[in-house]
């Protein structure tokens, strides 16, 4: 069973099921049976406004040195990593996304997976970010349970306010600059969050090209957290990048 470009498609299902499905089909057929935990997203939600920093890993790292530079931001403080990767195949990304879990347990952090609301599901994270076109929040609610947290991108003042209206429990709001890792972003620069900010009640997550220098602009302009990817990703020494970015957030 698979998708687009033959990754096999992570399927939630009961125990039941199994042998029906490998019964049905001559591909591959990567079936995940997940327990998510009880949550309270209401608590999940609280954890990810204190968080300040939100950490984004970056694809163009193998994934044993993504999980090297988490470790080390998580030692530093940081308590929310999203699993981003557009390259991975299903399966590895489910792998890592365990992998993660793991991390983020250690350090009672929270983990958040990028658009695969089914990697999501198998890892037990908690919660997903989707993009515009993406699985709209209902849908991938009602895949991951009423407790879990699903973040919203948008680059429009329209856009956050629909994603407010449509039960996201946060949006990423970007791009905030110029950015070599999502270089076809849709800027939207501070000056427009503080629009957000006055329309949107939801938690605000500024992305986009954001370095140290750039957090007090863009927490001034009503960011709760500022999400990176280069700043730490990108940095000689992750740990003291998390550390500063920290510092300078709570300042």
């Amino acid at each position: 069973m698979s998708g687009a470009g033959g990754d096999p498609i992570i399927s939630v299902v009961p125990a039941a099921f199994r042998c029906e499905c490998a019964a049905r089909s001559g591909a591959e057929c990567f079936i995940v049976e997940a327990t998510m935990p009880h949550l309270d997203r209401s608590a999940l939600r609280a954890r990810l406004i204190r968080a300040g920093l939100y950490v984004v890993t970056d694809d163009r790292h193998p994934p044993e040195e993504r999980l090297r530079i988490v470790d080390l931001a998580l030692a530093a403080g940081a308590r929310v990593v999203q699993l981003r990767d557009k390259r991975s195949p299903g399966r590895a990304l489910l792998k890592e996304a365990l992998a993660l879990r793991e991390l983020c347990e250690r350090y009672d952090a929270l983990l958040i997976v990028n658009d695969r609301v089914d990697v999501a599901r198998g890892a037990e994270a908690h919660g997903v970010h989707v993009g515009q076109d993406d699985l709209p929040v209902e849908v991938a609610r009602a895949i991951l349970g009423d407790d879990a947290l699903v973040g919203v991108s948008a680059s429009y003042v329209e856009e956050a306010v629909a994603a407010e209206l449509a039960g996201a429990d946060y949006v990423g709001f970007g791009a905030m600059y110029a950015t070599d890792t999502k270089p076809d972003a849709e800027f939207a620069g501070p000056a427009l969050l503080r629009t957000v900010r006055q329309r949107v009640k939801l938690p605000l997550v500024a992305i986009g090209g954001i370095t140290l220098d750039r957090v007090p602009e863009v927490m001034a302009a009503g960011a709760d957290l500022v999400a990176v990817v280069s700043a730490v990703f990108g940095s000689p020494d992750p740990a003291e990048a998390t550390r500063r970015l920290l510092a300078t957030i709570e300042a």
